[in-house]
C-alpha cells in the first residue's frame, strides 16, 4: 500500500501531501494494556464459576499464505497474543483466522474461527472469549464475522461467547499512537516495546 500511495504522490506533483508512517505496535506496553483490560472486561460477564475453564481466541484477519510467508504477520500477531496473554493472566489461548476470502484453491492463514469454536465445543468447553486483536476498531468485518456469524455458531452449538473490545478509544490506544507520532517526529525518544 505505500508504494500506491507514493505513485500517487508522484502523480500529484510537488503540491502532493506528506506523510510518514509510525512504527508496528503490536508489542508496545500501551497496546498491550489496552488488550488485557480489555479480555478482563470480557470475562468478567462469564460467571466467576465457570472462569477457570475459559478460553481465549484471539482473531485475526487471514491473508494468503503466500503473503504470510513474506511477512512478520504471524509472528507478530503471535507475540502480542503471547503478551496480552502474559498480562491478563490467560491460560489457554489460540490466534485463530477470520474473513477469509480469495479463490477457494488459494491456500490462506487458518485455523478459522468457526471451526476453533466447533472443536472447543467438542472438547466441552462451555465458555470463551473472543478478543479481534488484528483490528483495531468495530468495523463491518468484526460486527459482521464475530458478533453476526460466530455469535450465531455459538448459539447454535451451545458454547457461550463473549466477545472482548477492540481498541477503538481506549485511553492507552490513544495515549499509544500520540506516543508513537511523538517518537517519529522526534528519533531521539526512546522505542518503548515488550518482548521477550
Amino acid at each position: 500500500r505505500g508504494d500506491l500511495v507514493e505513485r500517487v504522490r508522484q502523480q500529484l506533483g510537488p503540491d502532493a501531501p506528506q506523510y510518514a508512517k509510525i512504527r508496528v505496535w503490536y508489542n508496545h506496553p500501551l497496546f498491550i494494556e489496552t488488550t488485557a483490560q480489555h479480555w478482563q472486561q470480557a470475562a468478567e460477564e462469564i460467571p466467576a464459576e465457570r472462569r477457570a475453564g475459559i478460553r481465549t481466541l484471539f482473531t485475526a484477519h487471514s491473508i494468503p499464505q503466500g503473503m504470510s510467508d513474506k511477512s512478520d504477520y504471524v509472528v507478530q500477531l503471535t507475540e502480542a497474543c503471547r503478551l496480552t496473554a502474559e498480562a491478563a493472566g490467560i491460560a489457554n489461548w489460540q490466534l485463530v483466522y477470520q474473513s477469509r476470502s480469495g479463490p477457494p484453491h488459494q491456500p490462506w492463514l487458518g485455523r478459522d474461527i468457526g471451526d476453533a469454536l466447533r472443536a472447543l465445543k467438542e472438547q466441552g468447553v462451555t465458555d470463551v472469549v473472543v478478543l479481534p486483536i488484528g483490528f483495531i476498531s468495530d468495523h463491518m468485518e468484526v460486527l459482521y464475522d464475530l458478533d453476526h456469524e460466530a455469535a450465531d455458531l455459538c448459539d447454535e452449538i451451545g458454547l457461550n461467547m463473549v466477545r472482548a473490545a477492540t481498541p477503538g478509544l481506549h485511553p492507552s490506544f490513544v495515549a499509544m499512537l500520540a506516543e508513537l507520532v511523538h517518537e517519529r517526529l522526534d528519533p531521539s525518544l526512546p522505542k518503548r516495546a515488550l518482548g521477550s
